[in-house]
């Protein structure tokens, strides 16, 4: 009986691999056909330094345009706009 839940264990976490292989390369080969479409996004940073007293100062970088691949995955060395419009607030730790 635990061997057949193993077996079926490992078949659907290899099911999921896949999907998630062929869906990352889909979503690729969608991102070139389209051109590379590209996108900016609003996005205000803030960046962490810690202090010698086990504190941190925070520091306000100000706000840019940065620019973002029109996909569901990171393309081109851009995070996705989707995610960047979810999360506009940018926090470097240094």
């Amino acid at each position: 009986m635990l061997r057949r839940i193993g077996q079926w264990t490992l078949r659907i976490a290899a099911a999921l691999a896949v999907a998630a292989v062929l869906l990352y390369l889909g979503d690729w080969a969608v991102f070139q056909m389209r051109g590379s479409p590209q996108a900016t996004v609003h996005v205000s940073r803030l960046m962490v330094v810690p202090l010698n007293n086990g504190k941190q100062e925070y520091d306000y970088e100000g706000t840019f345009d940065e620019p973002c691949s029109l996909s569901l995955f990171p393309q081109g060395g851009m995070n996705a706009c989707w995610r960047l419009r979810r999360n506009p607030a940018e926090v470097i730790t240094v």
